[in-house]
């Protein structure tokens, strides 16, 4: 998973306080299951989701539920890309259920690179280092803990609870568990909504105080596009101007160059509006003006500037791979090139096609078509049912840091669910240091407070969830 998440400094932002907290219930029980799950290789190269799925399953069953509410699955012809969907029954039928996803696969991780195994959770000077540790398998963990304490309790939610704990989220090569579901076993995972990862909350430097607390509302869409010029060729000898590599190069040359409109939906207004009073400044007006006037220009200049401001205030696309001609002495007969575009909620991949072919200006440039099936995918609705237990909770835990919601540049499972109608929202608890947990880098790491606190956290949010009428 790619997160995109504020990452603040003291000098720009007022610290809240996070609420001290004793030794939670059960935690001893919780650092064991969470403890199996990092320690179960899931790598596309050498692990096995299905062996994690079937490991929390025992856990469940250990804990009383009963096999009927448990499914382990795996997909056709993937024997090893399974996962796990356990149900906790509501006491009313007409009420539909919650869902809490989270994927169990992880990015490849070597030995020989990492200071410490990557595959045995060590605890060391206040942090759990470990592939997995932090994505996702702390929030596979803290859902799967999260029903055996339910069930330990006896607890009677009004609303049934599901969790789906999937593989090939990461895209390292395995089956996509929640897209296969949404597509197979829709009734296993239907809900009124979905907790999953793709926020959390963002530390300060200085001291590792909460600064503010980002959910989910609404991901770009992932769509390559392929440019390809070609041309009869000729020896190198005798060149003209008609180049297939020099066509590319200034169909490349102006896709760089084109912004693609700022656009604003719910979730960016929220976005820009509450932190623009946080980060104060120039960058805070800016943030103020824009949700005034998308369109304007001055405000649209300054936030640009930031990567991860741009990366949500519009489509985005760049040149990610290029390639050409075919011999040293002879002149270019085909160039291509990959064009990465991350697509605002909303629009259409065709849309974002026909921007592309008019920034290009070139007839002897084709712009693919874009895949099938990637169709816009619209934001989930900010309502008070979703946000008002998030805020309760969550002032509760931290009090004084700001809940504010986030648009997601990069890529979670929510797509496939919210494709299914499924409204899927980035809900963890999880408070990250600014390096955001090493995701997918060397020596991954969560804080061991931050973890606990995002276990307290969750159970707080799904219970009330749960009792909502």
């Amino acid at each position: 998973m790619l997160r995109f998440a504020a990452v603040l400094t003291a000098a720009t932002l007022a610290a809240g306080s996070a609420a001290a907290q004793a030794p939670q219930s059960g935690e001893a029980a919780f650092r064991a299951l969470y403890k199996e799950l990092v320690e179960t290789n899931t790598t596309f190269s050498a692990g096995s989701c299905t062996l994690a799925a079937e490991r929390m399953a025992a856990r469940l069953k250990a804990a009383g539920f009963a096999d009927s509410a448990i499914t382990v699955f795996t997909p056709p012809g993937a024997p090893k890309d399974g996962g796990l969907v356990a149900i906790y029954p509501g006491t009313d039928p007409k009420a539909k259920a919650i869902l809490l996803l989270a994927h169990i696969d992880v990015v490849e991780a070597k030995r020989e690179d990492w200071t410490r195994d990557p595959f045995t959770l060590v605890e060391e000077d206040g942090y759990f280092y470990g592939r997995g540790a932090s994505d996702d398998k702390s929030q596979a963990a803290i859902w799967t803990d999260l029903l055996i304490r339910l069930k330990q309790e006896g607890f009677k939610p009004r609303r049934g609870i599901k969790i789906a704990l999937t593989c090939g989220e990461e895209g390292g090569g395995q089956v996509n568990g929640a897209a296969w579901l949404a597509q197979n076993r829709r009734e296993l995972i239907d809900a009124a909504f979905a907790l999953n990862e793709g926020a959390g909350g963002a530390l300060d430097k200085a001291g590792g105080k909460p600064v503010v607390h980002n959910i989910q509302a609404g991901e770009k869409t992932s769509v390559s596009f392929r440019l390809e010029a070609v041309n009869p060729g000729g020896h190198s000898s005798r060149p003209v101007p008609d180049n297939a590599i020099y066509h590319l190069a200034k169909a490349i040359d102006r896709i760089a160059a084109y912004p693609f409109p700022v656009q604003m939906n719910d979730t960016t207004r929220a976005y820009f509006g509450k932190m623009s009073s946080v980060v104060g400044g120039e960058m805070g007006a800016a943030m103020s003006a824009i949700v005034a006037n998308p369109n304007d220009a001055a405000a649209n200049a300054v936030l640009s500037r930031d990567a991860n401001h741009n990366a949500i205030l519009r489509t985005t696309c760049v040149a990610t791979q290029v390639s050409g001609g075919h011999a040293q002495n002879a002149l270019p007969q085909r160039a291509n090139a990959t064009i990465n575009c991350r697509i605002f909620p909303g629009e259409s991949p065709a849309a974002v096609r026909e921007a592309l072919v008019k920034a290009v200006g070139d007839a002897k440039v084709e712009v693919s078509q874009p895949p099938k099936g990637r169709g816009d995918t619209p934001a989930p609705p900010l309502t008070r049912e979703v946000m008002g237990p998030i805020e309760k909770v969550s002032a509760q835990m931290w009090p004084g840091v700001p809940v504010v919601p986030i648009l997601q540049a990069g890529g979670t499972d929510a797509k496939p669910l919210i494709e299914a109608g499924i409204p899927t929202y980035g809900v963890t608890g999880i408070f990250y240091d600014p390096d955001l947990g090493r995701l997918h880098g060397l020596n991954e790491r969560i804080a061991v407070k931050s973890l606990m606190d995002a276990r307290e956290f969750s159970y707080r949010l799904v219970k009330l969830y749960a009792q909502a009428k």
